[in-house]
């Protein structure tokens, strides 16, 4: 188990190290410059642009070793890089440690496996709206195809009640986006962007049923709650900045996928 958990950190690391080439390749094409593909072409330093070598990429290590420097110009590196990269590993390695339901059960593998690639997906959207306050339809939409494909194979695989488990995820999916998309309508999109109904399409998909996203958007309140009001109180923040919530959801969604079904279950027993 040790064992298994050790290597998927490795590969949420290399995981990572792709997420910060994503959002990086995804805002250089949103700013219209050309050249630029998502999946192909080398990575480059984001300050001098000199192409980067295998010994550069080693994720985390290389930024260790460089002591946080571009070895070409010798300008800063972001410490976001290895941050996400270490962010990824943990996320890898704790949903293997903590995923709620044995994997011999029927059907957990392909929900883990979709998990983690989702996970990529989520980390890279996490970090551009926390960065410039969107949610690129580049990143999001096959996101949630990846996570649309997973839960279909699961369905048919292995679901005894097909009919019933399409059923709870459309309402998962009601739920996630349509809670966001009236409040978009209500405040005409002072309130809500309308990326955060669009990226209900992943979360519900992931979670699956209602009352685990129900319980993810009342998280992902108490998060961003936690986090704004010390600062609002600081004076670093005003009452009307505008903060994303897309980083909230997605962190809700990845505690609620490994705990919620320990919460309900707590909450059910303290009903009876």
């Amino acid at each position: 188990m040790l064992t298994t958990a050790v290597l998927l950190f490795i590969l949420g690391l290399c995981a990572g190290s792709f997420v910060n080439a994503l959002v990086w390749r995804v805002r250089q094409q949103s700013k219209g410059r050309k050249g630029v593909s998502i999946l192909t072409g080398r990575s480059v330093c984001p300050k001098c642009k000199h192409e980067l070598s295998a010994r550069d990429l080693v994720p985390l290590l290389s930024w260790l070793a460089l002591d946080g420097r571009c070895r070409y110009c010798g300008k800063a590196i972001s410490k976001q890089y290895p941050v996400i990269e270490l962010s990824a590993g943990l996320v890898f390695a704790s949903s293997y440690l903590l995923w709620p339901i044995e994997f011999s059960a029927n059907g957990q593998l392909v929900l883990f496996i979709t998990w983690l690639l989702v996970s990529v997906g989520l980390l890279a959207l996490l970090v551009y709206d926390f960065k410039w306050m969107l949610l690129p339809n580049r990143i999001l939409y096959p996101t949630a195809l990846i996570a649309a494909a997973g839960r279909l194979i699961y369905i048919a695989g292995f679901e005894p009640d097909k009919l019933s488990a399409v059923f709870e995820w459309g309402l998962a999916i009601g739920v996630a986006s349509g809670i966001f998309w009236l409040l978009f309508m209500a405040s005409s999109g002072k309130w809500i962007g309308y990326g955060d109904v669009r990226l209900g399409l992943i979360t519900g998909t992931v979670l699956g049923a209602p009352q685990y996203a129900f319980l993810m958007i009342f998280t992902a309140s108490l998060l961003g709650t936690a986090f704004v009001l010390p600062a609002i109180l600081s004076g670093r923040k005003m009452m009307a900045s505008k903060i994303p919530f897309g980083p909230f959801l997605i962190a809700a969604t990845g505690l609620v996928l490994l705990f919620g079904k320990s919460i309900i279950d707590w909450y059910k027993n303290v009903l009876v």
